[in-house]
């Protein structure tokens, strides 16, 4: 039987590229509807673009449907080998930058949540030297989970991550940079915010529903969670604020992120002396990567902001 003829250009354009990274988007968020968020663009959108894809290929790359999404055997193969391309694309990048003298290209960082307001200000003080010493360089800032961060520094779309340090992976570089502390809090329309909190035991603190992230954390961090009532959870820091200040639940925050509302008293500590714990965050960056100009002044400027 005659082998169906594969479609694809002999030169691939914006266009094709631009196809390839949706598709990467849509297998790493696990289908159409968490790709929206994503992607910023609509789903009926991202349906059309994988279609295009498929039409391209000549190939079905996933199933979607009432069963959910999964992909097909040669959607599996056409993954690894964008993942590839879109790599190599990111090594080309690098390597022009290298060979430029000048300051001149892209620098895409990786940030965990809400750093913004950590009052040392290091990473926001080294983006400012860096603007200084390469007035053309274009910074773009991706707020994403930490394992999404590790993997785009390890795959070459980031240049750096900044990440709790919970584990060490042996093909990445680390820079320690903040010790962050996170208190329990309760808002003003919480049961317990007018309440003699120092007298309150664990089982009685287990009777509170209490929101909980669903990230990785360390086993120190896990310990604390594991006394509360986990009712709620969110993928960010900004959501468990969120939960808290309804009232309706208690939760940790970083002490720097949560001032804000302590100090409109909005916000209450609950056993500050006990209910805490510290998170250290890093810069990361690959190991063995090709010599990056940029990359390599913005984390010499990192350094710089400890002194």
């Amino acid at each position: 039987m005659r082998r169906a003829e594969n479609l694809l250009p002999r030169q691939l354009g914006d266009a094709h590229i631009r196809l390839l990274r949706i598709y990467k988007a849509v297998v790493e968020s696990g289908g159409f509807s968490a790709a929206e968020v994503e992607l910023n663009i609509s789903r009926p959108a991202i349906s059309l673009a994988i279609s295009e894809l498929e039409s391209l290929l000549n190939m079905r790359l996933c199933n979607r449907g009432r069963a959910g999404f999964a992909l097909t055997e040669q959607g599996e193969e056409v993954y690894d080998a964008a993942m590839q391309l879109l790599g190599s694309l990111e090594n080309f990048r690098s390597r022009i930058n290298a060979i430029n003298t000048e300051l001149k290209g892209e620098l895409n960082i990786g940030i965990t949540d809400n750093m913004v307001t950590v009052p040392q200000m290091r990473i926001t003080r080294a983006l400012a030297a860096l603007k200084q010493r390469g007035p053309e360089v274009v910074i773009n800032i991706r707020m994403i989970p930490p394992n999404d961060i590790e993997s785009g520094v390890l795959d070459g779309q980031l240049l750096v991550g900044i990440v709790p340090d919970l584990r060490t992976l042996p093909g990445l570089n680390y820079l320690p940079l903040y010790q962050e502390q996170s208190l329990l809090y309760c808002s003003e329309h919480h049961p317990l915010f007018n309440t003699n909190k120092e007298k309150l035991t664990d089982q009685q603190l287990a009777e509170y529903n209490a929101v909980v992230p669903a990230y990785p954390q360390s086993a120190e961090i896990k310990q604390h969670q594991a006394q509360l009532k986990a009712s709620a959870s969110s993928t960010d820091r900004e959501g468990v604020a969120f939960l808290i200040l309804s009232g309706s639940y208690i939760g940790f925050l970083p002490t720097h992120f949560a001032e804000r509302w302590v100090r409109e008293g909005k916000l209450r500590a609950i056993q500050p002396d006990s209910r805490n714990f510290t998170t250290r965050f890093t810069a990361i960056t690959r190991k063995g990567a090709r010599t990056n100009l940029i990359r390599e002044a913005y984390i010499e400027e990192l350094e710089k902001t400890a002194e």
